[in-house]
């Protein structure tokens, strides 16, 4: 794996933790401002940050604990420009009951001025 792929990985495994522990403030410093993307909670595009926010405060709303994963991460590196593409895993547990949500996810990354940035994703659920 090339430098510039462990950076983009090393974004991605930042995002689960920060997700984690319910930091959206820090999440949303790793996207564009201009971001521009589609969520698994509704089919409607994201044109925002702050609709960005919304998402990940709805995932954080649905439980008492909510536990973010990610694996098989793949990145392809196109200049200045980066594919990462994951399934991700959502435990909900609320009271004593877990709800697990599958999926899939697309990140691009473009190289902005501080650095790495997601312009897009993309997250839709498992069929």
């Amino acid at each position: 794996m090339d430098e510039i792929q462990q950076e983009i990985v090393n974004i991605e495994k930042s995002i689960v933790k920060l997700f984690n522990e319910r930091n959206i403030k820090e999440i949303i410093k790793c996207f564009s401002s201009d971001f521009v993307g589609f969520s698994s909670t509704k089919h409607e595009r994201l044109t925002s940050l702050t609709q960005l926010k919304k998402t990940f405060l709805h995932y954080l709303d649905e439980g008492d604990e909510v536990i973010y994963k990610i694996k098989n991460l793949k990145v392809k590196i196109y200049g200045e420009t980066a594919l990462a593409t994951f399934y991700w895993t959502v435990d909900l547990k609320k009271k004593k009951k877990t709800k697990t949500i599958d999926g899939r996810g697309s990140h691009i990354f473009l190289l902005c001025k501080t650095g790495w940035c997601i312009a897009h994703e993309h997250y839709s659920k498992a069929h």
